[in-house]
């Protein structure tokens, strides 16, 4: 038993440098887009804590409000830091091939996403997950262009699944369209309409049916730069 207490103490102690190294790469990363970060989560903890400490004094309890001020600030400050964070992760990767993708990774459980199974020779892409809402079809790209895109995928996707509803999401920031960082909660927001063997289901047909990454030698992640379809690939084909 000692031996298991000190296995696990051991793994506890070097668990926790590698949770402190990884917040202070996310506060660095985030204060290089977010330089008042540290401010507005410093700010935040001592507000919360003051008033709290202030109610203590008043009510004649300062200990147990300072003690719960502190527990309350400590939680709206990670909270602050969280949203701030993210938000600077999602300003940096706007405008990104491959930015889509990377979001549809993180949607969460219940999801089973495929990058890139449409794409033309301009980079406009079609990202497919697939889940107890069906299936989500997540374009980035020129709008107009996408508009073909995701019908030809749609229309290749009715004769093998035509029981599952579709839904497109077009990522940006214009009419009808949906900013990156909101596309995992419009995802989230989708009615569930299909039980868990139906997903498995569908997923098993698509994956039958084949996709432009599984046809195609690409690189992982976000998609360079400087990357052309060749003649007659994916979307391109009129």
């Amino acid at each position: 038993m000692a031996r298991k207490a000190n296995t696990d103490s051991a793994t506890d102690a070097a668990a926790n440098p590698g949770r402190l190294k990884q917040i202070a790469l996310t506060y660095k990363m985030t204060r290089r887009v977010d330089s008042k970060v540290g401010l507005v989560v410093a700010g935040v903890g001592i507000v919360v804590f003051g008033v709290l400490l202030g109610i203590g004094f008043l009510i004649g309890h300062p200990v147990y409000l300072g003690v719960l001020g502190f527990l309350l600030a400590f939680l709206a400050m990670a909270i602050i830091f969280g949203r701030r964070a993210e938000r600077a992760a999602f300003g940096q990767m706007e405008g990104q091939p491959g930015a889509a993708a990377a979001v549809l990774q993180n949607v969460g459980r219940g999801w089973t996403t495929t990058p890139a199974v449409a794409m033309n020779r301009n980079q406009d892409v079609v990202h497919r997950a697939v889940g107890k809402a069906g299936i989500v079809l997540v374009a980035e790209g020129n709008p107009n262009r996408l508009r073909t895109l995701l019908a030809a995928e749609k229309k290749k996707m009715a004769r093998i699944v035509v029981d599952v509803p579709v839904h497109d999401i077009i990522v940006g920031d214009g009419e009808g369209q949906v900013p990156l960082k909101k596309v995992r909660t419009t995802m989230l927001k989708l009615p569930r309409v299909l039980a868990g063997p139906q997903v498995t289901a569908a997923n098993d047909r698509l994956r039958a049916m084949g996709d432009l990454m599984s046809n195609m030698p690409l690189p992982k992640g976000p998609m360079p730069k400087g990357m052309r379809m060749p003649k007659g690939g994916g979307g391109g084909r009129r």
